[in-house]
């Protein structure tokens, strides 16, 4: 039986080699716990320098929605929710996370995955001069994520109008990098790490899609954003014991080469040229397109046969059904993504429209 190819996602590999070899070499080493070890203040040290942010507080958590729950819940008021674009990823695929931890989720129209400036601070008047907004929920954090859900990029002027509406709103502006590596690695992008560090309030850098095992690192900018912050991260259950196993992985992912490029930027490279193959395969034999985005993550319509067609040899992401007899699925290459596994999608896209 001929093996399924497998495009469902961007974690389904377990991480890079390098990473793998840097794990073994702790065996039999004892560090002292709850990032405390040398081994996380290297990681952090390597961040806080590619961010241009030496007084960065970072710290190591599990999961991206933990992160997500985590940051929102111990940076708002009891009485605040957070903003982002309807297809935002706390407001549809998080379970409730963020909304278990009392905090609601305030869901704006999106263009493309995106929000813009103006919706924000239209939508904050309204808010502002509404004689009952001491009975309601107050926003009090823009949450957007880079790229976005639909794998398109903010660019940096995008996000300085977002900044600034978000300053004049006493907003926080925090930033979900899960799949940052493939942000990074766009040729579109214009958007740096210490960009990300000027412009937001709070980010995390994605790791678990990213060539990591597990992890994502949460970066703090400014000192103290967060007071007494590896309490809050303890209470929330998300202090990891032996941290060091988590940083390592970043450690190792913020290496440089002899050219200066680290192993997570090369990773993100490998997962945006994957999926710029396919989709100049998915053009060339007459598939459209949802929309343009330049990362990691491919969308396309075909009819339902079509669909049921492709899934019988590939495990492709549902996204939606725009009409009964439609779907628009996702093709997600990676950071393991390799040129065969390219060709034998290229050739059953060909295949199955014909």
């Amino acid at each position: 039986m001929k093996e399924m190819l497998n495009f469902a996602s961007d974690y389904m590999d377990t991480c890079r080699p390098e990473i793998i070899n840097a794990l073994a070499s702790t065996q039999g080493k004892e560090y002292t716990g709850y990032g405390t070890d040398e081994i996380t203040e290297r990681a952090k040290a390597k961040i806080r320098a590619l961010c241009n942010a030496p007084d960065a507080e970072i710290c190591f958590l599990a999961g991206g929605t933990q992160a997500n729950a985590f940051v929102i819940d111990t940076m708002l008021e009891s009485f605040e929710g957070v903003i982002c674009a309807s297809t935002g990823h706390v407001n549809v695929h998080e379970a409730g996370a963020i909304e278990f931890t009392g905090h609601k989720v305030m869901p704006l129209p999106m263009n493309d995955g995106k929000i813009t400036a103006d919706q924000i601070d239209q939508y904050m008047q309204t808010f502002e001069s509404d004689e009952n907004n001491t009975h309601m929920v107050a926003p009090g954090m823009v949450y957007i994520s880079q790229p976005t859900e639909y794998g398109t990029l903010y660019s940096k002027a995008e996000l300085e109008a977002i900044q600034s509406v978000c300053r004049n709103h006493h907003l926080y502006l925090y930033i979900d990098g899960a799949r940052l590596a493939y942000a990074l690695a766009a040729k579109e992008n214009d958007v740096t790490m210490a960009d990300l560090a000027q412009l937001c309030d709070v980010f995390y850098i994605g790791g678990t899609k990213c060539g990591a095992m597990i992890g994502e690192a949460v970066v703090l900018p400014k000192r103290d954003t967060i007071t007494h912050l590896v309490t809050h991260i303890k209470q929330h259950g998300a202090l990891l014991a032996k941290g060091w196993i988590a940083a390592i992985q970043f450690d190792t992912l913020f290496t440089a080469d002899e050219s200066g490029e680290t192993l997570y930027l090369k990773c993100g490279k490998t997962g945006v040229t994957a999926a710029d193959e396919i989709r100049s395969a998915l053009t060339a034999n007459g598939y459209t397109l949802y929309l343009p985005n330049p990362t990691n993550q491919v969308f396309f319509t075909m009819s339902d046969a079509l669909y049921h067609t492709l899934c019988e040899h590939a495990r492709l992401g549902f996204m939606e059904k725009p009409d009964p007899d439609h779907t628009i699925a996702r093709i997600c290459t990676s950071w393991a993504t390799t040129q065969e596994q390219i060709e034998g999608m290229k050739q059953l896209l060909k295949e199955a429209q014909h």
